[in-house]
């Protein structure tokens, strides 16, 4: 019984302290939130319609080097080889340098290996393709 007091007086706490912070800031008239927003503007403190926040601030700094510098820099880098390709062509250039490389294990090794398998019941039966067991 006492729990069920202490629980309704919690409760009850709750709802009423709830009400009690919803009224303690009273409502701001719309002439009040006018010169709010007036005396923002004139301080420079809003951000252009449609920018978030930090839309006003500087960009941190501008480049060092000019368009020509990255330019040539640019290029000596494609001539040397330090630049990826763009797109899926550097995933490409890797799996057809792995399928040109030659097999490190032999014939006979795999067959073993495969017999192994077979035997041990690791093998997944033709057809089923799912996950193994």
């Amino acid at each position: 019984m006492k729990k069920f007091a202490l629980g309704a007086i919690v409760a009850a706490t709750a709802v009423f302290a709830q009400t009690a912070f919803a009224q303690a800031s009273a409502p701001v008239s719309r002439e009040q939130r006018k010169a709010e927003t007036a005396a923002a503007n004139k301080s420079g403190k809003l951000a252009p319609a449609g920018e978030g926040p930090g839309a006003m601030a500087q960009p941190a700094s501008g480049s060092d080097k000019t368009r020509t510098d990255r330019k040539a820099q640019t290029q000596s880098d494609i001539k040397s080889g330090k630049t990826a390709p763009a797109g899926d062509a550097a995933v490409q250039k890797a799996d057809k340098a792995d399928a040109a490389k030659p097999s490190q294990t032999t014939r006979d090794a795999r067959k073993a290996q495969t017999e192994a398998d077979r035997k041990a019941g690791k093998l997944t039966p033709a057809g089923e393709g799912g996950a193994q067991k």
